[in-house]
């Protein structure tokens, strides 16, 4: 099934993002780092394929579609375009996009369910435990975190209910077995000894359904139609079911001996055990590599929308631009490990790397050989030992950036771009062609056709990072993008071809601008400011009660204001105007509990008396009565 000339299969996948939540930096972080591994290894000769999605069922679904007052069907269409239509504008090309509410999808998991379920993997059990909401699961009494869900912190839920069980732990040992026997499964090393960790506490089996009565967005249960999957369990299934389980064994089976998942460190359990255990039950093959990434963390935080920490790329994608976007994400994290993130960071990697350095060499060297011979790649002559050495670091370049990606180190293999690119442009500084070219004219075209010649190198390994800016690059050198890497070699660049001179590929960010606005929005805003202090003698000379609205009716003249009568118990009967026309219907009044400020001096308002006044919250436009919380009788004093 291999293209002719082809390597064999590269099989990539992002996990599949949740459609509750709207993609942010860690979503464009692992789909950005996905690609650029697919696009090296395409470069490299490999046959690749690359799959993303979104996880549309479970309960959060569910009730956000409730509480939206439409179908969660609706839910998933609108919200899985947030994530669809973001990675075109990243440069991001997967070969499929796949949601667990296509019919294909829901396919797979009902006979992936009837295969463990006819097998004996799957029964039925009564289950009594601690339900978390939040992430859908069970958990035991000693896994709770001072009696909350240890992974969100938030309250869970005692449940007794029957429940379809898969018998997770009849592979624990073959699982053990395999993570021993490969080394490279986990990314990095050291994830093995998590999951062995975690192996070592006994796999118990894992409760794979949820009543309808609870629960009835998910793919029913084949066997029990009063049962939908959990959610995990469907989801997981997405990576097979787009490449072809149970409809095209030949494609699967193809796609599937090459397969590299990517995952955030916090669905490792998920990925390296539930998933795992899955496949050994249903009798395949187990993943090639599975890749789990650190978090982007804001001052050593980890973002969350509640502490409203989350960096939205579509903002920095505008600001920057997608590529500068990328390098910086991909340049910024070691695989594995949390990295900060700041836009001042960014900003200054932006400077230094791509404006200082990458762009820097392509743009003087067209604009001197231009000034001097025009916009035409010159014919270089008899080398020097200078530029055999570039040469050499040229030749070694691919080799290096290759060795880097194979052991997903793309900030090292950046890095080893980089490091040639500063070594041609102190070459070019070196070589001094504008001096040159006074008294040589060819020894000023050789200089400068070894410094385009190195420019047009480092664009193309950088391709897989920036597909646009480099290959606005090579098309300005009569180029175009590699398609091997054993292609890119010393010489390619054709003598006499016509090169356009690019005006800034990457324009320099104004540092201290940038610092000043983001100064300028971190700055906490000062308090507001009360009114002047008073003393508790004050306080004690204002008579605040309850009191119950006995009529009410608006004041002919009036737009807001609504005259009531209001029954203060043994303080006797009230009139008070009220100017709550605009917030309250007259009508809805009659029977509230208020509380009223009993002593203050009356006054009239359209010719009506008002004997107090009702207290409230708010202001302009919004207003809220105050009302007690438990039943009071009228009259009864607030202090």
């Amino acid at each position: 099934m291999a293209e002719p000339g082809k390597k064999g299969p590269v099989y990539v996948t992002t996990p599949i993002y949740y459609v509750n939540d709207k993609p942010h930096i860690g979503h464009a972080y692992c789909t950005i780092l996905t690609d650029t591994y697919r696009r090296f290894h395409r470069l490299f000769g490999y046959d690749t394929y690359f799959l993303t999605g979104v996880d549309e069922h479970g309960q959060k679904v569910q009730d956000a579609a409730k509480k939206r007052g439409i179908t969660p069907q609706a839910h998933c269409d609108e919200m899985q375009a947030h994530f669809r239509n973001l990675w075109p504008t990243l440069h991001v090309e997967p070969d499929d996009f796949i949601r667990t509410t296509q019919p294909r999808h829901e396919m797979v998991v009902q006979k992936a369910l009837q295969q463990l379920y006819d097998k004996g993997d799957i029964y039925s059990d009564e289950y009594e435990g601690w339900y978390s909401p939040w992430v859908e699961k069970f958990f035991t009494e000693d896994e709770l975190v001072d009696g909350k869900c240890p992974e969100t912190g938030k309250e869970v839920y005692k449940l007794k209910e029957r429940n379809y069980f898969f018998r997770m732990s009849r592979y624990e040992e073959a699982l053990r077995q395999h993570i021993m026997e490969h080394p490279d499964f986990l990314v990095p090393e050291y994830r093995k000894n998590e999951v062995l960790g975690f192996l070592k506490k006994g796999l118990r089996d894992l409760c794979i359904s949820r009543p309808k009565s609870r629960l009835s967005w998910g793919v029913t249960l084949p066997f029990d139609q009063d049962y939908v999957t959990y959610v995990w369990f469907d989801a997981l299934l997405n990576y097979v079911s787009a490449i072809g389980l149970y409809t095209d064994d030949e494609r699967f089976r193809y796609w599937w001996s090459g397969v590299h998942h990517f995952i955030g460190k916090d669905i490792l359990t998920t990925h390296s055990v539930y998933w795992t255990t899955m496949l050994l039950a249903l009798g395949l093959p187990l993943p090639r590599h599975i890749i789990a990434t650190g978090w982007w963390l804001t001052d050593d935080t980890k973002m969350s929308k509640s502490l409203g920490n989350v960096v939205n790329p579509l903002d920095l994608k505008e600001k920057y631009g997608a590529d500068a976007l990328r390098y910086f994400l991909m340049r910024a994290m070691v695989i594995g490990q949390d990295a900060n993130f700041s836009e001042l960071q960014m900003a200054e990697r932006y400077n230094g790397d791509l404006a200082n350095d990458f762009g820097n060499l392509l743009s003087r060297a067209t604009k001197l050989i231009n000034k001097q011979f025009g916009p035409v790649i010159p014919t270089p002559g008899e080398y020097t030992d200078d530029d055999r050495a570039l040469i050499d670091a040229a030749k070694a370049l691919p080799g290096l950036v290759q060795d880097a990606v194979a052991s997903y180190r793309i900030d090292v293999a950046i890095e080893e771009v980089l490091k040639f690119v500063r070594s041609a442009n102190k070459y070019f500084n070196d070589q001094e062609p504008w001096a040159v070219v006074k008294t040589d004219k060819q020894r000023a075209a050789t200089i400068g056709y070894v410094a385009l010649q190195a420019a047009q190198i480092a664009a193309m390994l950088m391709h897989p990072i920036m597909p646009q800016k480099t290959r606005d690059m090579l098309e300005s050198l009569s180029s175009k993008p590699a398609d091997t890497i054993d292609a890119i070699k010393w010489g390619m660049l054709e003598p006499g071809k016509p090169f356009e001179v690019l005006g800034s590929l990457f324009p320099r960010i104004d540092l201290k601008k940038l610092k000043a606005q983001i100064e300028k929005q971190n700055e906490k805003p000062k308090p507001a400011q009360t009114r002047p202090e008073i003393t508790i003698d004050d306080f004690a000379k204002l008579d605040i009660r309850t009191g119950k609205v006995l009529s009410a009716e608006p004041v002919k003249g009036s737009n807001k204001l609504i005259r009531m009568q209001i029954d203060l118990g043994p303080f006797g009967k009230r009139q008070i105007v009220g100017g709550l026309g605009l917030q309250y219907e007259a009508q809805d009044l009659v029977g509230k509990t208020v509380i009223v400020l009993a002593n203050l001096k009356p006054r009239k308002l359209f010719g009506l008396e008002s004997q107090g006044m009702l207290l409230a919250a708010g202001e302009g436009k919004v207003i809220a009565l105050l009302e007690p919380d438990k039943p009071v009788s009228p009259g009864s004093g607030i202090s």
